[in-house]
């Protein structure tokens, strides 16, 4: 295991007996930011327009700059979420969404709509992109780099969206997502040659929904889709997996959560409480949240029980966040 070590974030308490710390991107940095400008929603029109009818949440979608081939309009985006009201400039606290679905094309950001109406009434902001995955261009190293753009297009966003607070944000990932928003949460501490580096953005809270947080191990166990998402073996593409599985980038400045479900077939609950027990042993802040008889897919699923309390969990988190 390959530690990593940031700056030290000031500590108080939150959800899960975690600290929360602060946002590193500062006013001077965000002075010269050009501010993003709302794209057509497309095919997500209807949807979208149901969700502000029936709850007055403002969705905003943005078009964000990729870092390999031509953007592609149809999956380079981010719905912006925003709570109903008048809300006075960096006064909204900021959650970033990141959906799984093994880093394949059969699923998409739309699945987290449900997640993102809910935390917006909460009270929150809501950042819920996608990313272009294998079998839609995607694949090592383009879904790496989208997810990456993606993140440092916040300060964009923000400076078109000033109520939103960057002092403090959460990122939360469901599966293939919650490897990424893991990823995305230590990726300060990278090479500079390595994909990622030098983030424009950071979230100072991250938490994983049955993440798959060993890339390494899932792979050697026989997980296809985790391959295909790595480029190759352990053993053919070894740098791969150093740079970018969250067991092998454990930074212990962070504070995490990871959230798992008893009867998940998919990703091995065992990988979230090695997740969390390595986070430990390197002095960090963890959490493991264990949901009693709950497979992979019904951790997140908006008509299962475990919904309330993972909107509990991220809003409670970011709001505490934002207090600090």
């Amino acid at each position: 295991m390959r530690t990593r070590t940031g700056r030290r974030l000031a500590a108080l308490t939150v959800v899960a007996a975690l600290a929360l710390t602060s946002c590193s991107s500062g006013d001077d940095e965000l002075s010269d930011v050009t501010p993003a400008t709302p794209a057509d929603r497309g095919a997500a029109e209807q949807a979208l327009a149901k969700v502000e009818s029936s709850s007055d949440v403002t969705v905003n979608r943005y078009l964000y700059p990729t870092r390999t081939g031509n953007r592609d309009d149809r999956q380079n985006w981010a719905d912006v979420y925003l709570p109903p009201g008048e809300h006075e400039d960096n006064s909204v606290p900021l959650v970033v969404l990141i959906h799984g679905g093994g880093w394949q094309s059969k699923l998409g950001a739309d699945v987290f709509v449900a997640l993102s109406r809910r935390l917006a009434e909460r009270g929150l902001a809501v950042y819920n992109f996608e990313y272009r995955r294998v079998g839609s261009g995607g694949g090592w190293p383009t879904t790496f780099k989208d997810v990456a753009a993606a993140v440092d297009f916040v300060p964009n966003v923000q400076a078109a969206e000033p109520e939103i607070s960057m002092d403090n944000a959460v990122v939360a990932g469901h599966s293939a997502g919650g490897q990424l928003a893991m990823w995305s949460g230590t990726r300060h501490n990278l090479e500079p040659t390595e994909i990622g580096a030098k983030p424009t953005f950071r979230p100072t809270y991250v938490i994983s929904m049955s993440g798959t947080l060993d890339m390494r191990q899932a792979v050697l166990q026989g997980n296809p889709r985790a391959r295909r998402a790595m480029g190759g073996l352990p053993s053919e593409v070894p740098d791969h997996y150093k740079s970018v599985s969250p067991i092998e980038n454990i930074d212990p400045d962070i504070p995490i959560i990871a959230m798992t479900g008893t009867a998940d077939k998919v990703v091995a609950p065992s990988m979230s409480e090695k997740y969390v027990k390595a986070v430990k042993k390197a002095g960090g802040r963890a959490s493991l949240v264990e949901f009693p008889g709950v497979d992979h897919t019904q951790i997140v699923a908006s008509d299962s029980e475990t919904f309330p309390q993972i909107i509990e969990t991220i809003s409670r988190a970011a709001h505490d966040a934002h207090r600090k």
